[in-house]
């Protein structure tokens, strides 16, 4: 009914006031699903508020030397060999330098391989920044580099990904800034042309872009990478070998690595935890070429993050997560009973061409949720 005189229109007003305040009572009262809550608190806080643009910059990676010595270099990225969590602090700006270097190093017992890296390792330097933060990346071609190399992150809103920016020869130092506006796990890569043979020989990362206020507490961190490589010669051959253009481009490679080479996530570094502990895994596929379904054998995903997205709900209860290459994704559960998990990528059969890493979870038995008979 369409009030008649003014007095009557006071009178409407001020129920709809009534009406408007147990509406938003019963709003801010009822519960709220889990995954809203937690997207709630992750952006509770203005990206940009209070930033503190005049402080000294924050390195973005680990304090990792450059490993480069001799004619034969360890290039395993250790998977714990990354920076602390950003935390609750307001935006700031960030250096991340990246040295490129083309060594030589260990691909599998028995066989060496010429790898093009960033920092000397596979994967290159874990990058960890804030929402809002505004970040210089400089990247220094080493001055023995045969090739041209330069630096795509997935997390620029700029042409190339600073690819452009970036492009240097040997000798060459080349920076540019940008701003990081959203939270998720993005991948870089080297982008010069043929791009997928820089990948493939070993250029790539992972930027973790935190939200305000940071990323739940967890006990352990680690950083994992899936990677092709296409040698010239069969797998399993001795002696040092170089990479194949033809098997890139008919996407038929070799090996198939976590952390750059066979064996590096099982015999050389695990990952390691023990039970009762809650574990994060960041990881990536590198490609260039094959999608990974990642999986950990004997563990559920209690949240897996699709395409590295910390703007969307986790999903939960996840057995396999599926990563698209220049993809991630991260997962996250509880270690419950001791044992040794195996980290696959669930197209199984890459396990006979190198690709397997080991959780090992130390601690008492669970009997409670498995045991031998």
């Amino acid at each position: 009914m369409f009030p008649r005189d003014k007095n009557d229109r006071a009178v409407l007003m001020a129920a709809a006031v009534v009406t408007g305040l147990a509406t938003a009572t019963w709003i801010v009262t009822r519960p709220a699903p889990q995954f809203v809550t937690e997207a709630i608190a992750a952006t509770a806080t203005p990206a940009d508020a209070h930033a503190d643009y005049a402080a000294p910059p924050l390195s973005g990676t680990a304090a990792t030397p450059l490993p480069k010595a001799g004619t034969l270099v360890d290039i395993v990225r250790d998977p714990t060999d990354l920076p602390p969590p950003v935390g609750a602090r307001w935006p700031r700006r960030v250096t991340v330098n990246l040295h490129t270097e083309e060594v030589t190093g260990t691909l599998a017992s028995g066989t060496t391989f010429h790898y093009w890296t960033f920092n000397g390792k596979v994967p290159g330097p874990f990058v960890r920044v804030r929402v809002g933060d505004i970040v210089t990346v400089h990247l220094t071609n080493d001055a023995a580099d045969m090739m041209m190399h330069n630096v795509d992150f997935h997390a620029v809103l700029g042409p190339g990904g600073g690819g452009q920016a970036t492009m240097a020869g040997p000798g060459e130092t080349k920076s540019f800034t940008f701003k990081a506006t959203t939270p998720g796990l993005f991948v870089y890569h080297c982008a010069t042309m043929p791009h997928a043979e820089h990948i493939a020989n070993g250029m790539y990362g992972m930027i973790l872009v935190e939200p305000a206020g940071g990323l739940p507490k967890v006990d352990r961190e680690f950083y994992v990478m899936q990677g092709e490589i296409y040698t010239d010669k069969p797998y399993g051959t001795q002696g040092l070998l170089g990479d194949s253009y033809d098997k890139l481009l008919a996407e038929t490679p070799e090996y198939y690595v976590f952390n750059g080479a066979v064996g590096a996530l099982t015999d050389q570094r695990p990952l390691r935890s023990k039970v009762g502990e809650t574990v994060r895994i960041f990881f990536g596929d590198a490609g260039p070429n094959k999608a990974s379904s990642f999986h950990v054998i004997g563990q559920i995903f209690d949240k897996a993050y699709e395409y590295g997205s910390l703007e969307s709900p986790p999903l939960r209860g996840v057995q396999t997560i599926t990563v698209p290459p220049g993809g991630t994704t991260i997962v996250e559960f509880k270690t419950q009973v001791p044992g040794k998990y195996l980290l696959v990528d669930h197209a199984i059969v890459r396990v006979e061409r190198g690709l397997e890493g080991a959780l090992i979870v130390d601690g008492p038995k669970n009997d409670a949720l498995f045991k031998v008979d």
